[in-house]
């Protein structure tokens, strides 16, 4: 890179970096009546421009010949998608203020009082691939938290994003009540920028990467601010010998087909060796006869031929497409450490009907998200009642699995008293 050119991007990170900041600072003011408003805008103004972010959306999918079929998911919008990111809008304006309430308020022997309010974080960074419904959640998210937002998404949805950005800010305008610059749309163009951007840690508060292996170890290698992260998705299904056969059936049809490429999708399903003869011959025709691809332990392979024999790297695989891995396991606790030593701290779920079994799971499987005869899918800030999510989240510090308007806020301490000073 020329230093012309190195110049240039500093430059530029500089000048939006700046205009972030200002814009958080006016957002901690900003009244929650304010923030409302312009989030019902935003969610009109989406729907308004819907033939415009098709029409964006066509050209972005006519130029990605070259993406996996994961992605292409990802980045496809139409009709009923753009209704629900109008809709998700809506639900995060209905939702409580999450910032500027006292919690915990107690008075201490020397006669002040000591509470916490939550507080904005500042400026949120967001780097993503496809995913355009992101630009929308997003800022939807960092409004009503009283934050800014960097939105930095891929060249891939680049068009899809500049018309939702319009919409966004369209939204914003009509209201008038806080500033453009709380969400902007950082250059999709050029990739140098992202380097650039994730040590501006003068400007973004916290970082959030959303896309590929690549993107995060590279952030992960150079951020120099707080990364909110999930690495994989390699979510688990575990078939207890006390499940109920019909509910198993529904819940591992569902976690694994409802949606192939996402990071909530069933990647391994594990059945207890006492009801695998029923219960493996009966799921795994069932997906085979949707598309799914089954790479199966000795045990599960003698017990449904058609299979292909499983290999140590398939268990680790997080593969976002029409395989499945299956394990016949001894029991709970062969689960827990089939789910330990694979797995990824994302999502993991039980179907069973006994209480001391489901209490163990819930407590030893060490993920963000444990879930109890219900589908992996539901790990979701939307199913959660979050009205949208930021991400999803494995790390075990701030912000756990999916991260709504309380993960984009911190907490500051507040100290009421009456003259008392210190003996």
């Amino acid at each position: 890179m020329g230093c012309q050119e190195l110049d240039s991007l500093q430059n530029y990170i500089r000048e939006i970096g700046t205009r972030s900041k200002l814009a958080s600072r006016e957002m901690m003011g900003a009244s929650l009546l304010a923030r409302n408003r312009s989030l019902v805008s935003i969610s009109s103004e989406i729907l308004k421009f819907k033939s415009k972010i098709l029409e964006a959306n066509n050209y972005d999918l006519s130029k990605s010949k070259n993406l996996s079929s994961s992605m292409i998911d990802r980045l496809t919008l139409n009709a009923s998608g753009i209704e629900s990111l109008a809709a998700a809008v809506l639900s995060v304006s209905s939702l409580p203020d999450p910032i500027g309430n006292i919690e915990g308020m107690r008075q201490q022997p020397s006669g002040i009082k000591v509470g916490k309010m939550r507080v904005p974080i500042g400026v949120v960074g967001m780097i993503y691939e496809a995913r355009p419904s992101v630009t929308a959640d997003v800022a939807a998210l960092t409004i009503k938290s009283g934050n800014a937002a960097l939105l930095k998404g891929g060249v891939e949805a680049a068009e899809t994003n500049s018309v939702l950005m319009e919409a966004i800010l369209t939204g914003i305008n009509q209201v008038g009540l806080i500033p453009c610059d709380c969400v902007q749309l950082v250059d999709p163009t050029d990739r140098k920028i992202v380097e650039k951007l994730i040590q501006a840690d003068t400007f973004v508060d916290l970082l959030i990467p959303r896309g590929g292996k690549s993107l995060i170890k590279l952030v992960l290698e150079k951020a120099t601010m707080p990364v909110l992260k999930h690495l994989d998705g390699v979510c688990h299904v575990f078939v207890d010998k006390s499940a109920d056969l019909k509910k198993a059936l529904a819940i591992s049809m569902n976690a694994k087909t409802q949606r192939l490429g996402t990071c909530n999708t069933m990647e391994t399903l594990l059945v207890s060796t006492e009801i695998a003869s029923k219960f493996i011959p009966l799921i795994l025709s069932q997906l085979e006869r949707v598309g799914i691809e089954i790479r199966a332990c000795s045990e599960t392979s003698k017990l449904y031929p058609n299979s292909i024999l499983a290999t140590e790297e398939d268990w680790y695989e997080e593969y976002l497409g029409p395989v499945l891995s299956v394990r016949i396991v001894k029991d709970a606790d062969d689960a827990i450490s089939h789910i330990t030593k694979y797995g990824s701290n994302h999502t993991d779920s039980i179907v069973s009907e006994d209480y001391s079994t489901i209490s163990k799971f819930i407590r030893q499987v060490d993920s963000s998200s444990v879930i109890v005869n219900a589908s992996t899918r539901f790990a979701d800030g939307f199913e959660y009642g979050l009205g949208a999510e930021i991400g999803i989240s494995t790390d075990k510090f701030h912000a756990r699995g999916p991260v709504g308007l309380e993960g984009l806020t911190s907490a500051k301490w507040i100290v009421f008293g009456n003259g008392e000073v210190r003996k």
